[in-house]
């Protein structure tokens, strides 16, 4: 049954960082979708789904469904500015991204601040550790687009329908319990391959709470990458992910291909980890965007 909501629109303008394009292209979100008209987005996070349209000129208009508070979403009261809050904490806005890009030094790393030159606008969302969690464990050996295609048959196969604020239908990412009830073959539909098993057991561990996602926004980082790749199929890789995208852990410092690539070539006696403490996840999104952008030409 698709549920009733009460359509919100508000104008905002935004004085840090914010591009939209670079953001859903950066590799840390995948249910980011261009919308018909130019410079918007649709964006489904969790259950919740809002348009994100850039009017020019740092001016941002903001479109989502206010549902009652019983089905999990912020009544006005608790809205941040003029949207509600879980957004406002989803779009990272408390994060002063201007200053964080301002502390490279630009004759003593010119790669990372041409980097960050060209990532501006780019921040890390505050997403939900159970949706990155399986996001990323189908990510493994899997380019964007593929990882997309898997999130949302996922979505369709076992999330909640639903409608968004322009009448359209989405699927709210499905729940532990919703995935966990499923079985290897029905997943198989879902193109996930080898992945589907560790989807399963991803599941079943945040629902028997051999692993409790939400304890982990507060332990240390070794702690946390020990606790996710205790799960079946979690590597260390995947685990930064969940870390930093999840967690928000913005010192996490995942390295796939583009960084291991980056590394070597530009940080042969290592990545100054100490010298950017504690944003050192932000500035690998920087050096990851700018890696696959020169790649592509």
């Amino acid at each position: 049954m698709l549920k009733k909501c009460t359509n919100c629109t508000a104008d905002l303008r935004i004085e840090d960082d914010f591009d939209l394009a670079k953001i859903a292209d950066s590799g840390q979100c995948f249910r980011w979708e261009r919308a018909a008209q130019p410079a918007c987005y649709r964006i489904i996070a969790g259950a919740d789904c809002i348009y994100v349209t850039d009017l020019g000129e740092g001016r941002f208009r903001f479109e989502w469904s206010e549902l009652s508070e019983r089905d999990g979403c912020v009544p006005k009261s608790e809205w941040n500015g003029s949207i509600p809050k879980h957004w406002f904490d989803y779009f990272d806005f408390d994060t002063d991204y201007r200053s964080i890009r301002a502390k490279i030094d630009p004759a003593e790393d010119p790669y990372l601040w041409r980097a960050s030159e060209a990532g501006r606008g780019i921040r890390i969302l505050r997403q939900d550790p159970w949706e990155m969690l399986i996001s990323f464990i189908i990510s493994q050996n899997k380019n964007i687009p593929g990882i997309r295609r898997c999130i949302e048959a996922l979505a369709r196969l076992c999330g909640e329908r639903r409608t968004d604020c322009r009448g359209e239908e989405y699927y709210a990412f499905p729940t532990p319990e919703a995935v966990a009830a499923l079985s290897e073959e029905e997943l198989a539909g879902c193109k996930l391959g080898y992945r589907g098993k560790y989807v399963l057991a991803a599941a079943r561990a945040v629902l028997d709470a051999s692993i409790d996602l939400d304890s982990l926004l507060e332990t240390s980082e070794q702690e946390t990458i020990e606790a996710l790749t205790g799960i079946y199929g979690v590597g260390v890789k995947v685990a930064n992910c969940v870390s930093l995208f999840g967690l928000h852990h913005i010192d996490a410092f995942p390295v796939d291909v583009w960084i291991r690539r980056i590394l070597e070539a530009e940080y042969p006696g290592g990545f100054p980890f100490e010298r950017y403490h504690p944003y050192c996840g932000i500035y690998q999104q920087y050096l990851f965007a700018y890696a696959r952008n020169q790649a592509a030409g």
